[in-house]
């Protein structure tokens, strides 16, 4: 997800880059857009470097003719790759811009060029926001569907009180994320992931590994970024990025896995399993590489089976939390194999992937599973792995609402 964060001048742009920050923690990348009146408040290197974008200064660059023409469209290709335009502060000089449909800097005429939501939260002298004129702009913005952060009453840096304080970073955020329809019901929520495979050594050079792509996992933890969570992952050998905002703790086998996730499974109070954890591992690993030869033997032994000990820890206290979710790859007698797993592990729920199929599971951007329960099955039909990754996390509240207090006899395992 992609925000354009629009910049104006007055004395609370110092008050953007806390909402760049909180941004990035939701797994938001943050372009940032400055006018000319803000660089006199702030610097473009500040901004450049919390969120490791180049800052948007002027509407044409300087240097070579081609810059110059690149700069010419740039407001073209950002109005067309952000999911939202968020102005904070949002001066009575921007207000009227907007509103009037002047476009005479980057910033006016990226509102007029994006077709996406936008969120202006305001900062003004109490005179300038109580003015007939700035109420009259409000007004237009609102009727074209601009969402208006109100801003707060209290002193002004001008020496005045009353309104016209920039509203608080954390409002903003929530506002321009719940305007994007995400909802931060994780806020203050810890959730451990394990995302991708695990490898298992033969010898310095080969190993035993499995075709997860750790896309689910990563989707998993993008998702609970975006609805306020603490995300902790835990990977196996991806090509992926972890979003920016997470603790990544990267491991290859399956040992490696379940001692970082016992090290931290008592911070969160949600853990899901989407790692495909080896289910063997070689007894004994050569030291040197193996030469070729007409047959090769390998002594194969059971690796853990780290959701089914989450489950007995968990058991073994007595409490219901952490919400324990595991993942299960299955080629047949899908629901059977599910029900089973979810009865053996001390489990909440299974999220049940049919790898058969092609393109989704495996190695894809798109997937579908069936959510299963003690009391009954969520289907989730068929969409990008970050939309499933949502399905996935509201049925993981809706369980944690009917928690109570003891641990029930059905369970389930996560394996991919």
């Amino acid at each position: 997800m992609k925000i354009a964060l629009g910049v104006s001048g007055g004395i609370a742009a110092y008050k953007a880059a806390e909402i760049v920050r909180q941004l990035q923690e939701r797994g938001v990348q943050v372009q940032v857009i400055m006018t000319a009146a803000a660089q006199e408040f702030v610097r473009p290197l500040t901004f450049a470097a919390l969120s490791g974008e180049k800052v948007i200064t002027s509407m044409f660059g300087w240097g070579t003719e081609q810059s110059n023409l690149d700069s010419a469209v740039e407001h073209i290709a950002v109005a067309q790759s952000i999911d939202a335009l968020l102005v904070a502060p949002a001066t009575a000089d921007v207000l009227a811009k907007f509103a009037q449909g002047i476009a005479n800097d980057f910033l006016s005429t990226l509102y007029l060029a994006t077709t996406a939501p936008v969120i202006v939260a305001p900062a003004m002298n109490v005179n300038m926001w109580e003015h007939p004129a700035t109420q009259a702009n409000l007004d237009i913005l609102r009727r074209r569907g601009v969402l208006l952060v109100e801003p707060g009453s209290g002193y002004l840096a001008c020496g005045m009180v009353g309104a016209g304080r920039l509203a608080e970073p954390e409002e903003i955020v929530a506002a321009t994320l719940e305007r994007l329809g995400i909802a931060q019901d994780l806020a203050g929520e810890t959730v451990l992931i394990t995302a991708g495979p695990t490898r298992e050594p033969i010898d310095p050079v080969r190993y035993i590994g499995n075709r997860s792509s750790g896309k689910m996992g990563y989707a998993l933890a993008e998702a609970a970024l975006r609805r306020g969570a603490k995300v902790i992952l835990v990977s196996g050998p991806t090509a992926l990025q972890p979003p920016s905002a997470t603790k990544t703790i990267f491991v290859e086998t399956a040992q490696q896995m379940r001692t970082a996730v016992l090290d931290r499974w008592e911070q969160a109070g949600i853990i899901i399993m989407a790692a495909a954890v080896g289910d063997y591992h070689v007894e004994n690993v050569s030291p040197e590489k193996i030469k070729r030869k007409a047959a090769l033997e390998l002594q194969l032994e059971p690796n853990p089976d780290i959701l089914a000990d989450l489950g007995s820890l968990r058991h073994a206290t007595g409490k219901r939390t952490p919400l324990l979710i595991g993942f299960a790859a299955e080629t047949g007698n899908l629901l059977e194999n599910a029900r089973t797993k979810l009865a053996q592990k001390q489990v909440d729920a299974i999220v049940l992937n049919d790898v058969s199929r092609k393109g989704i599971g495996f190695d894809s951007d798109r997937n579908e599973v069936t959510i299963v329960t003690p009391t009954g099955t969520i289907a989730v039909p068929e969409a990008s792995k970050l939309e499933v990754a949502q399905k996935i996390l509201e049925a993981a509240l809706r369980l944690g609402q009917q928690v109570a207090s003891p641990v029930p006899s059905r369970a389930g395992e996560a394996d991919v």
